[in-house]
C-alpha cells in the first residue's frame, strides 16, 4: 500500500507540473490517472515517498541541489545564447562518455535528469553495469573521461552522493 501511495503521489505531482492547471476536473482526472499509473508501476520495485523531501533535515541539502542546478542552468543558457547570437564562434559539439559514482537507479536517474536540464549536455545513454553516462555535449572541452566528469556530472554527484542510498 505504501508503494502505491508513493507512486500515486509522484505521478500526481508530475501531472500537476505538466498540466499546470488547477481546475477541479483537471485535478480529479489527474488523480485518477495517477492511481492507474501507480497500479501499473507498483510491481517494478520500491519507490521513495515524495513526502520524504519535507523532512526538515533535508531542506539545506535540497536548497543546495536547487541552487547549484539553477546556477548551472543559467550559465549554460547564457553561453548557448551567446553562441547562437554569434554564429562566427566555433562549435565543438560531440559525444562524451563519462564515469559516474552513482550506483542506485534513483541516483542515476537524478544525475541524468538534473544534468540534462542544463543545456550544455544532454544524457543520451547510460550503462549502469560499467557506471558510465553518455552525453551529447554542445561544447567538448576535453576527451579525458575524468576531466569531463568533473565538468559535466561531478558537481551534482557530490551533492547527491550522500543521500543516494537513503530510502
Amino acid at each position: 500500500m505504501h508503494r502505491l501511495l508513493s507512486l500515486a503521489a509522484w505521478a500526481f505531482l508530475v501531472w500537476v507540473l505538466l498540466t499546470w492547471t488547477r481546475t477541479v476536473e483537471q485535478l480529479a482526472f489527474g488523480a485518477a490517472v495517477a492511481v492507474v499509473v501507480a497500479v501499473a508501476l507498483a510491481p517494478l520495485g520500491t519507490v521513495v515517498a515524495p513526502w520524504r523531501l519535507a523532512d526538515p533535515r533535508r531542506l539545506p541539502w535540497l536548497l543546495r541541489v536547487l541552487a547549484v542546478s539553477l546556477g548551472r542552468i543559467v550559465v549554460a543558457n547564457v553561453r548557448l545564447a551567446r553562441r547562437v547570437w554569434s554564429p562566427s564562434r566555433p562549435l565543438r559539439s560531440g559525444m562524451l562518455v563519462v564515469p559516474t559514482e552513482m550506483t542506485t537507479p534513483g541516483g542515476l536517474a537524478a544525475v541524468g535528469m538534473l544534468t540534462s536540464v542544463i543545456v550544455d549536455n544532454q544524457l543520451v545513454d547510460l550503462d549502469p553495469a560499467r557506471r558510465l553516462l553518455q552525453y551529447h555535449a554542445v561544447w567538448v572541452t576535453t576527451e579525458d573521461p575524468e576531466q569531463a566528469r568533473e565538468h559535466v556530472n561531478g558537481p551534482l554527484e557530490r551533492l547527491l552522493r550522500p543521500l543516494e542510498g537513503d530510502r
